[in-house]
């Protein structure tokens, strides 16, 4: 039995703050093998997680909020902002499923941000995801500047704009 709970919270947050990607996760599940992997993950301001689908084998994602802001982007094949979503339980937007194979990344709006994930298993690190090629890698020199134009473009007066 796991409870989730704000020790546990705390202490993830605090240290993805220590980290160089400002994200970490706790996961829930046995192993790589799990028909549903589970998850918690912590994302600081600032990380970046270039935009990615989960085609191949398709697989599901399921967000929900536990704390903090995160802004989830959906992109064309172009890598064109198509929607998004924040998840904001003050807000009451609490989670998102993003279906398989659709081009998306996670954006943290706040300090201490963490949600419960949830995708569709085996987890195959060589096939999990496919990165756009239209966006920067994750440690790319432009990758910050991309991360903030995603953010200047869904995001004015805290409502939604895309």
């Amino acid at each position: 039995m796991e409870i989730i709970n704000d020790r546990m919270i705390d202490g993830l947050s605090a240290e993805a703050r220590t980290l160089p990607r400002k994200r970490t996760n706790l996961n829930f599940h046995e192993g790589e093998d799990d028909l549903i992997q589970r998850m918690l993950n912590a994302f600081e301001p600032g990380s970046y997680v270039q935009p990615h689908r989960h085609a191949t084998p398709p697989k599901r994602e399921v967000f929900i909020a536990i704390s903090g802001r995160l802004l989830v982007v959906f992109f064309d094949d172009e890598g064109r902002i198509t929607s998004n979503a924040v998840l904001d339980q003050d807000r009451g937007v609490y989670g998102i499923e993003i279906p398989e194979g659709t081009w998306h990344t996670v954006i943290a709006l706040e300090s201490n941000t963490v949600v419960y994930e949830i995708k569709d298993g085996p987890y195959d690190m060589s096939s999990d995801k496919e990165f756009a090629c239209w966006a920067p890698s994750e440690n790319a020199s432009d990758a910050d500047g991309y991360l903030t134009g995603i953010i200047n473009q869904c995001m004015k007066n805290e409502e939604i704009t895309c």
